[in-house]
């Protein structure tokens, strides 16, 4: 499954749009990493912990994403755009979504 942020894929045709495919994943934010993430803002430096959280979410969208397009027969996926929020009365979840346009290429 080819997955771009580009409108086209470089060498290949579009012979036929699908649908637009979605992935979601929402993840709650661990109370230890925010600690530490709490120490190194006010210490600085990054925090690797809330780093590998928006990783891991954001693979998992696109694999979800791609998955869908691929049950309705699609194989590739084009325009793809992430998006990130925060949810919950403490901000404590985050939410990734994937979304583009199933395609069939050649």
């Amino acid at each position: 499954m080819i997955s771009t942020t580009t409108p086209s894929i470089n060498g290949k045709e579009i012979v036929e749009y699908k649908q637009i495919v979605f992935g979601e994943v929402i993840t709650g934010v661990n109370f230890v990493k925010d600690i530490g993430a709490g120490l190194r803002n006010f210490f600085g430096g990054r925090s690797e912990g809330y780093e590998q959280e928006l990783i891991s979410a954001r693979e998992e969208a696109i694999r979800e994403m791609e998955a869908r397009a691929e049950q309705i027969g699609a194989n590739a996926v084009v325009g793809v755009d992430i998006d990130y929020e925060v949810l919950g009365a403490d901000n404590g979840m985050l939410m990734v979504t994937a979304s583009g346009t199933a395609v069939i290429i050649s």
